[in-house]
C-alpha cells in the first residue's frame, strides 16, 4: 500500500508513531511530493502541535506551489484557528489552482459567511451545491447566503431543501420561519416552522422568541 494510504490509515486508528514515521519515509523518498507534507502537517495538528503543523502547510506550498490540495489543507487548517482572512486567501488560491472539488469552494463560501461577507460568498456556495446536491450542509449555507443576500424567494426553495434532506435540521426550520415572518409575511406558516424547530431543539431560544414575537404582534393586530 501507499506509504502515504498506510499513514492515513494509522492515523485514523489512533496510532500517531506509526503514521509519522511513514510519512517521513515518504518524504525522504520523494521530497518534491507535497501529499507527505500535508499528512504530516495533518498529524501535528491533531496532536497540537500547531506551529510545526504550520511549517509542513507551508513546506508542502513551498515544494509545489500549484498544488491546490496544499492551499486547501493550509486553509482548513487556518480556518480551524479562526485565522479567517488568511484561510480565505488560501481557499482561494485552491480553486485557482485547479482544485475543483465540492469541498473546496464550500469552505471557501463558508469563511466568507464567516467574515460576514454573504454576496461573495453565493457564488462558491451555488457551486458546491451545484458539484454535491447531496451536501445539505452546504445547500444550508447557501440558503442562508441568499437570505441575507434578499434573494428571499431562493431562499426559502433551498432551506425547504435542506429540512426535506435532513427533517431534524432545527437551524433551517428557524431560518424559514425567518424568511415566511419578513419577506412572506405568513405569520402561520413561520409559527410553524418556528414550532418545528422547536420540536426538534426545545432549547431554540431564537426560535422561542421569533415565535413569541409574532404571537405578540398578533394579538396586538
Amino acid at each position: 500500500m501507499d506509504k502515504n494510504l498506510q499513514g492515513i490509515e494509522y492515523l485514523q486508528q489512533g496510532k500517531v508513531e506509526e503514521a509519522l514515521k511513514l510519512f517521513t519515509e515518504r518524504i525522504e523518498e520523494a521530497p518534491e511530493d507535497p501529499t507527505a507534507y500535508i499528512n504530516f502537517g495533518h498529524v501535528l495538528s491533531a496532536v497540537g502541535e500547531l506551529q510545526r503543523a504550520e511549517a509542513f502547510y507551508r513546506k508542502a506550498i513551498e515544494v509545489d506551489p500549484d498544488a491546490g490540495a496544499a492551499y486547501y489543507a493550509f486553509g482548513t487548517f487556518l480556518y480551524e484557528q479562526n485565522h479567517l482572512e488568511e484561510a480565505c486567501k488560501q481557499f482561494e488560491q485552491a480553486v485557482q489552482k485547479g482544485l475543483q472539488e465540492s469541498d473546496a469552494f464550500f469552505m471557501l463560501g463558508l469563511t466568507f459567511m464567516q467574515l460576514d461577507q454573504a454576496t461573495f460568498a453565493l457564488p462558491y456556495l451555488q457551486r458546491a451545491v451545484e458539484l454535491n446536491e447531496e451536501d445539505v450542509e452546504a445547500r444550508f449555507q447557501f440558503g442562508l447566503a441568499l437570505a441575507k443576500a434578499k434573494v428571499y424567494d431562493e431562499a426559502i426553495k433551498q432551506l425547504e431543501q435542506v429540512v426535506k434532506a435532513e427533517p431534524e435540521h432545527a437551524d433551517a426550520y428557524y431560518n424559514l420561519g425567518v424568511a415566511y415572518a419578513g419577506h412572506v409575511n405568513d405569520a402561520k406558516k413561520a409559527i410553524e416552522m418556528f414550532n418545528r424547530a422547536l420540536d426538534v431543539q426545545p432549547d431554540h431560544a431564537l426560535a422561542g422568541y421569533g415565535k413569541k414575537m409574532i404571537e405578540k404582534a398578533t394579538e396586538e393586530s
